[in-house]
């Protein structure tokens, strides 16, 4: 999720499109939360590891 938010961070910056932008800032700091999350060893949505 961290990939892709970069993704849509680098594709909406270089094109223009806001939307790209704005969903790739919403994916990336999801993204953030749920591998600081499962770093510190919470369950996320019920799952202790995410494959």
């Amino acid at each position: 999720m961290i990939v892709l938010g970069l993704i849509l961070l680098v594709v909406g910056f270089l094109t223009g499109i806001s939307i790209l932008w704005t969903i790739g800032i919403i994916l990336l700091v999801i993204g953030v939360i749920l591998a600081i999350l499962g770093a510190t060893g919470r369950a996320v949505g019920g799952r202790r590891y995410w494959y």
